[in-house]
């Protein structure tokens, strides 16, 4: 099995004569028009799926317009044509694969996975089940097989080891002895790093098969290849029995995949027991049950209902116009490979100011992107500080998105590769589990390793631009070129003075925020302000919280707290419609007739929804009207609902998530290293939490954002309010000081304060995500502040601003509902680690906290 040109009969001339600089031009001429999608946008996730060009589409519409398609299961003229298109379909794949159509079958599926599944029940209907082998850099889908392998499974670890079992028929790798069918499956790319394995295999363990004169077939998973290279099944005794593929990954659409079968194995697929419509001549329900499959095509007794009919039709348009943009695969594979090298090379080159290397690439030491035989046009890889620590994946694709920049990053669906590439082993992947890791999360950084990895994949649209713009990104934010400096301790206490600035309570989660009055004392309670973050809005669909970062124009949706009339008013102050109305109120009540009942709600129980990963127990508002409201204004099916309902019920429990970061615990003037005798610290404690994302308040630093907004306008960038980093309470400076005595960022050394009469104490400084670049005005995104964030306000590879806090649990009598109170004015008194004894009261409220 080889690797050919799968469009020598559709390319150009033209383009099969270019170079590759040449060939570069002409992707980069062609990209305005047939993609223009990609207008200021750098995509390189082309392994997840690639693009679909403009003609393709035009093409593709152009021939529904002109062709009337009917179910294919009838005889009319419609339906005929219909059967006619697939089977021109069938055989254009065959060619694309130069396979023999009187050796291979082609049965159209969902995706590559359905593909695999397919195989794994057939065999699974086996009268004594199969053995399953399979290697370690399969993707997820292929591991998933061994389920139900009812002979038993193996994983092989390393190519030596599929060799070593190749090579040896007395091997068994724990085959049991009564197990009569076995299957091996592997990748022909690994989808996480890109490595090529053998295509030899299938050859070999059809030889090996009959030496132990067992019947092991062979499974390729084909997808990640086939998106730039070129797979030649010319030779039937030397190709796999079956082979998976995914067309949207070829060519962007259809989103439509393929069972590839050698036709002298295709009878183990054959003894399934589920038949569908369509794969029957007869069936019978009434008194008698049975059933009569089709004879003939073994596409016939596999593909379960109608056939997606129009996905298949769109197959010729996809073969005809990708060959004619981009000539042949053996082009495409040559430029993505000379892109993904580049790469490569550029991200190896990369030093911080140090001398320290700044990526860490994953790939096998004999594969090379100089041979695209060993390497397909991946490269997957880690960030490093300069000190060594791992960069947070979860920050470079939150910058990467304000940037336009469009990667995969996380488990990549390769668990093998991950757990061998970073060298995590069982017992580790199970504590990060049980720590909450999950793929996607913030959290990917655990017990000193990475929980994944970075991937930047190529496509036949790819151009060098597209690398250089990504290495000038990484260069702009992950490279220190300062030189290293000795290191500063804190400045001593100086007398000070703060205040409250400004309080804000966000009502609605996601939602715009309401400005406390200054008149107004205000009650905070151990889950936060009084009426912060007591609502949501939850997706009628899938029951998630919505946010911002999804939803911008959430930003527009203004509620007020009219505590004269017991409301809670909404104003949405964006566009809408003559028709629609642009405000609403709920009242502040408890009053449970508001809420759906236990009976109108689906399997009579109260709402159930998910909060920044947390499963928690709601109630939503009953009435057509509410819901309506916000589904209109944002337009995204949805329901307000309350956490508690009245903030009091305990329906179910959140607890902040904030804690000391190890930038702030080295900037501590004590350093953890206390004097005897010294006051000793508040215990970590359980805090109460409503729906805000990691602690009951967030407080901001007025003196900091000033310094924020000065680094920002030196890059002609615009300046910050306070609202886009939805604080609860800006503390600023006393005015009366004199110029020139601000202290930026000092917060970051506090560890309590007191605010008026009520102490307060600093969980930790607040991570930041590119929700600080929606405009709370307007809605509308833009670079800033992360950018600058990113730049100068990173530590450990993530992003900080602002500091958690809560009231502290020691503060009197709490927990027995003694109103505590603060109000816009009030004078605040930070405390840093070993200025605890300076205050009794402070004193008092830690002992009570640790008893």
């Amino acid at each position: 099995m080889t690797e050919h040109d799968g469009f020598a009969q559709t390319q150009s001339p033209e383009i099969r004569a270019m170079s590759d600089p040449l060939y570069n031009d002409h992707v980069s001429s062609l990209r305005e028009d047939e993609y223009p999608m990609l207008h200021g946008s750098t995509y390189l996730d082309h392994a997840g799926t690639t693009l679909y060009s403009r003609s393709l589409i035009d093409r593709f519409s152009k021939d529904l317009m002109s062709s009337l398609l009917g179910n294919p299961h009838s005889a009319s003229s419609s339906s005929q044509l219909s059967s006619r298109r697939i089977e021109n379909a069938r055989l254009q794949t065959l060619r694309f694969l130069n396979a023999n159509p009187d050796q291979f079958d082609v049965v159209f599926v969902a995706n590559a996975t359905a593909g695999i599944k397919l195989v794994a029940e057939a065999l699974r209907e086996q009268d004594n089940g199969f053995w399953y082998g399979y290697h370690a850099d399969a993707h997820t889908s292929l591991l998933g097989i061994r389920e139900v392998a009812s002979q038993g499974h193996k994983c092989f670890e390393s190519d030596r080891e599929v060799e070593q079992w190749l090579g040896s028929p007395g091997s068994r790798c724990g085959m049991h002895s009564e197990a009569g069918i076995g299957l091996f499956a592997y990748p022909a790319q690994s989808n996480m790093n890109g490595r090529r394995l053998p295509l030899d295999w299938p050859a070999k363990l059809r030889s090996f098969s009959h030496s132990k004169t067992k019947c092991l077939y062979s499974l390729l998973d084909a997808a990640a290849f086939l998106s730039t290279s070129p797979l030649d099944l010319s030779n039937s005794a030397e190709s796999p029995d079956f082979i998976v593929l995914s067309f949207n990954k070829i060519f962007g659409f259809p989103d439509l995949g393929a069972l590839i079968v050698r036709r002298e194995s295709g009878h183990v697929l054959r003894n399934r027991r589920y038949f569908g419509g369509g794969t029957v001549e007869i069936a019978t329900c009434l008194k008698e049950s049975w059933h009569i499959k089709k004879e003939g095509s073994l596409h016939d007794q596999l593909e379960d209902g109608t056939l997606p009919v129009h996905s298949i039709v769109a197959l010729e348009s996809a073969f005809e116009t990708h060959g004619r943009l981009f000539g042949s695969f053996k082009q495409i594979s040559s430029h993505t490979t000379m892109l993904a090298q580049t790469l490569d090379h550029g991200l190896q080159d990369l030093r911080h100011a140090n001398g320290e290397s700044v990526c860490k690439i994953y790939k096998s030491s004999s594969a090379s992107h100089q041979a695209n035989r060993s390497q397909g046009s991946i490269v997957a890889f880690n960030l490093r500080t300069p000190s060594g620590a791992w960069v947070s994946n979860a920050e470079v694709e939150k910058l990467a998105a304000i940037k336009n920049i469009h990667l995969r990053s996380g488990g990549l669906c390769n668990p093998g590769g991950i757990a061998s590439s970073l060298e995590l082993e069982p017992w580790e992947m199970k504590r990060n589990f049980s720590a909450g890791h999950r793929c996607g999360t913030d959290n990917d950084i655990m017990g000193g390793k990475p929980t994944g990895m970075l991937r930047v994949s190529f496509g036949a649209m790819s151009v060098m631009q597209d690398v250089t713009t990504f290495l000038n990104f990484i260069k702009e934010f992950f490279v220190d070129n300062r030189k290293a400096s000795c290191e500063i301790s804190p400045p001593p206490p100086a007398p000070v003075r703060f205040y409250v600035e400004s309080a804000t309570i966000y009502p609605i989660k996601s939602c715009g925020g309401w400005k406390i009055p200054c008149h107004l004392p205000w009650d905070v309670k151990p889950e936060g302000l009084a009426w912060d973050r007591e609502w949501y809005l939850v997706h009628q669909g899938s029951r998630a919280a919505l946010s911002q970062k999804r939803y911008p124009k959430m930003a527009l949706l203004k509620p007020v707290i009219d505590l004269e009339n017991g409301l809670m008013r909404v104003r949405f102050d964006g566009p809408t419609s003559p028709s629609t109305s642009v405000e609403i109120a709920v009242p502040l009540s408890a009053d449970p007739t508001v809420f759906s009942s236990s009976a109108n709600l689906k399997n009579g129980a109260p709402l159930s929804s998910k909060v920044c990963e947390d499963e928690i127990i709601a109630k939503r508002y009953s009435s057509g009207i509410v819901s309506l409201f916000f589904s209109n204004v944002l337009g995204v099916p949805c329901h307000l609902a309350r956490f508690p309902a009245g903030g009091s019920d305990g329906m179910s429990v959140r607890h902040a998530k904030a804690h000391l970061q190890p930038y702030q615990r080295a900037n501590s003037p004590s350093n953890s290293n206390s004097m005897p005798g010294s006051f000793p610290l508040s215990k970590p404690a359980k805090r109460p939490s409503l729906l805000s994302n990691e602690s009951p308040i967030l407080t901001i630093s007025r003196s900091s954002l000033n310094r924020l907004n000065e680094n920002i306008k030196q890059s002609g960038g615009k300046a910050a309010p306070a609202e886009a980093f939805r604080a609860n309470i800006v503390v600023a400076e006393d005015p009366s000081l004199p110029p020139g005595v601000e202290q930026p960022y000092v917060e970051d050394t506090w560890r309590h304060m007191k605010i008026g009469s009520q102490y307060f104490e600093l969980l930790g400084s607040c991570r930041r995500c590119q929700m600080v670049c929606v405009d709370q005005t307007t809605a509308e995104k833009s670079e800033e502040p992360f950018v600058t964030l990113a730049k100068t306000r990173r530590f450990d590879g993530k992003v900080f601003f602002g500091q958690h806090c809560g009231l502290l649990l020691g503060n009197g009598n709490v927990e027995a509902g003694e109103a505590k109170r603060i109000m816009v004015g009030d004078r605040v008194l930070p405390f840093r680690d070993g200025e605890e004894d300076a205050d009794e009261g402070l004193q008092a409220c830690i002992t009570e906290a640790n008893s």
